[in-house]
C-alpha cells in the first residue's frame, strides 16, 4: 500500500513527538564498528565512510526518531541492549536537581516492549504500543479533509491541520 504525503507527515509527526533523540547512537554505532573492521588503513576507512556516506544518514536517521526514542522511554536501546539508558547514566551534571524531583521522574517512565506503525487504509495510520506487562494501547491518525485527528485507545485526542504538520516537518528536515 502506498503511503501519502500526509502519511508519511504524520508517520514522521508521531515518532518526532515521542522522540527523546538521546540516546546510544547503536545504529550508528554498528556501521561505524563495521566500517573500521573493514579495513585497516585510515585512507581505506576514510574512502569507505564517503561511500557509505548515504547510509550513515539513514542509520542516524533511524537513531535519532526511532531507536534513541524507544531507548529514552523504556530505559533500554533495542539495538544494543544495553541499559540503563544514556540519559539515566550518572555524570557530573552542572545544574543538580534529580534530589529536588518525584523519583518516578528520574527514570524511564514506560516499559515498552514493542513498537509498530501499519497503515489501516489510504487516510488510516496506527502505532500499536505494547507494554512489558502485557498490555496494549492504539494511536491512530486519521485523515479528514484538511485535518488530521488523532485517536489513543479510540478517544479522541487532537486535530492538527495537514498544514501545520508540513510545516512542522520542513521545520524538522
Amino acid at each position: 500500500m502506498k503511503l501519502s504525503k500526509v502519511g508519511l507527515g504524520v508517520t514522521l509527526l508521531l515518532c518526532s513527538q515521542l522522540a527523546g533523540c538521546m540516546g546510544q547512537m547503536g545504529l550508528s554505532g554498528m556501521l561505524t564498528k563495521g566500517n573500521l573492521s573493514a579495513v585497516d588503513n585510515r585512507y581505506g576507512r576514510a574512502g569507505l565512510y564517503v561511500l557509505l556516506a548515504p547510509v550513515y544518514g539513514i542509520t542516524a536517521a533511524a537513531d535519532l526518531f526511532i531507536f534513541n526514542s524507544i531507548e529514552f522511554w523504556t530505559g533500554k536501546n533495542p539495538i544494543t541492549g544495553k541499559s540503563p539508558a544514556l540519559v539515566d547514566m550518572p555524570a557530573d551534571a552542572v545544574f543538580k536537581i534529580n534530589h529536588k524531583l518525584d523519583k518516578d521522574l528520574t527514570t524511564a517512565p514506560v516499559k515498552l516492549s514493542r513498537a509498530s506503525i501499519s497503515a489501516i487504509d489510504d487516510n488510516t495510520l496506527a502505532m500499536t504500543l505494547s507494554y512489558e506487562d502485557g498490555s496494549e494501547q492504539v494511536m491512530l491518525g486519521r485523515k479528514q479533509g484538511e485535518m488530521v485527528d488523532f485517536y489513543l485507545d479510540q478517544q479522541f485526542i487532537a486535530s492538527v491541520s495537514i498544514a501545520e504538520m508540513e510545516s512542522y516537518v520542513a521545520a524538522r528536515s
